[in-house]
C-alpha cells in the first residue's frame, strides 16, 4: 500500500499555521489529479478556513476539540473515513507536542515535513513566560517560520535562539505583507576587521554563526575571553593537544544554560588547565574534527594568555 504523506504544522493559536497550511494547498497544487487532503485541525483561531476553496482543491477538514480526541483509534477512524492520500495536521498550541510526534498513527502514514509558526511580535514575551511550551512548538521542526516581521525584528537573536533547542532547523523570516525577508543577518560585529573582536555580549550569537556558516569565517582571526575545557578524567578527556574555549550561555534562565564551545588545536604541552580563563586570538579553520563528525570551525591560537575571571561568567542571547 503507498504511504501516505503526513505534514506537521506546530505554534502557538494565531501564530499563522491556518493560513500557512490554506495557502500550501491552495497555491502548490495539492488536491489536483483527484488527490484527496484530509486537514486534521486540532484548535479554533481567528483565522478560519476558507471551506468552498478547500472543497474545489478536494480538501476535507475535521476538527478534534479535546486533547483526549488525539488518540490512535481516532487517526485510525479517520484514515478509513476519508481514505486520504495526504495529511495535513494543524496541531493545538498548548498540547503534549510530545504526543503528536510519538502516537501510533496508521502504519501508512510518514511524517514528511514538520513546520512550525512563530508570531515575530510576541516572541520575546512567550519566551520569557512560557519557555518550555514555546521551546515544545519548535524543538523538533524541520522549518521555523518568523512571521509579522518587519526591519526591526532582531533576526540574529531569534535564529540563535532556535538554534540552541535545535540546530538542523531551517529559519525563514516572512515580513508583514507576506513577502521573504532574505536579507543578511547582521551581526554586532566587523567581520572584514583584521581581528574580529567578540565581546562577551556578542559571543552567543558569534558562536552560533560560526557553528552554521563556518565557511565564512575560515582564515578570519577573532578575538575574544574564554574558559577552558580541558577535563583530565578518562570519561571527559580530549584527544592531547586539543582544548575547547568557550563561554555558558543562557538563553532565557537557568534551566537553559549550556557550554558554547568549540575545538581548539594547541601544542601538546601548552594546553591551559581545566575551567582556566584565557584572552585568547585565534586563527580560524574549517576542518575535520573528530568531535564534530566532520568539518567545523576549528581554532589556532595566535597568543592565548591566562585571564581574570569576569564579573559575569555568563553570555546572553541578546
Amino acid at each position: 500500500m503507498a504511504e501516505i504523506p503526513v505534514y506537521v504544522f506546530t505554534g502557538f493559536m494565531d501564530s499563522g499555521k491556518t493560513t500557512l497550511i490554506e495557502e500550501t494547498l491552495l497555491e502548490n497544487g495539492f488536491g489536483e489529479d483527484n488527490e484527496k487532503i484530509l486537514i486534521i485541525c486540532c484548535e479554533d483561531g481567528d483565522v478560519e478556513y476558507d471551506m468552498d476553496k478547500l472543497k474545489k482543491a478536494n480538501v476535507e477538514v475535521v476538527y478534534l476539540e479535546d486533547e483526549e480526541e488525539f488518540t490512535p483509534a481516532k487517526l485510525a477512524e479517520l484514515n478509513d473515513t476519508y481514505k486520504p492520500d495526504s495529511v495535513f495536521i494543524e496541531y493545538n498550541g498548548t498540547w503534549d507536542v510530545g504526543n503528536l510526534y510519538e502516537i501510533d498513527a496508521p502504519k501508512d502514514w510518514v511524517v514528511v515535513q514538520s513546520l512550525c509558526t512563530i508570531d515575530a511580535t510576541t516572541f520575546d514575551m512567550y519566551m520569557l513566560n512560557m519557555r518550555a511550551m514555546m521551546q515544545e512548538q519548535f524543538f523538533k521542526a524541520e522549518v521555523v517560520i518568523f512571521n509579522r516581521c518587519d526591519d526591526d525584528t532582531p533576526r540574529a537573536k531569534y535564529r540563535a535562539t532556535i538554534k540552541t533547542v535545535n540546530r538542523p532547523a531551517q529559519i525563514v523570516y516572512e515580513r508583514k505583507d507576506g513577502t521573504i525577508d532574505n536579507r543578511e543577518e547582521e551581526l554586532p560585529f566587523d567581520l572584514d576587521a583584521d581581528v574580529i573582536e567578540i565581546t562577551d555580549a556578542d559571543y552567543a550569537l558569534w558562536f552560533m554563526d560560526v557553528m552554521d556558516h563556518p565557511k565564512k569565517y575560515d582564515g578570519k582571526t577573532v578575538h575574544f575571553l574564554g574558559l577552558i575545557y580541558n577535563p583530565q578524567d578518562s570519561k571527559g578527556k580530549l584527544k592531547r593537544g586539543v582544548v575547547v574555549p568557550g563561554r555558558f550561555a543562557m538563553t532565557c534562565c537557568v534551566e537553559d544554560i549550556q557550554f558554547l564551545g568549540m575545538m581548539c588545536k594547541v601544542g601538546v604541552d601548552e594546553a591551559p588547565a581545566h575551567r582556566s580563563w584565557v584572552d585568547i586570538t585565534a586563527k580560524v579553520k574549517v576542518e575535520f574534527a573528530r568531535e564534530y563528525k566532520g568539518k567545523g570551525p576549528v581554532l589556532y591560537p595566535i597568543e592565548m594568555k591566562p585571564a581574570e575571571k569576569p564579573e559575569d561568567e555568563l553570555v546572553y542571547f541578546s
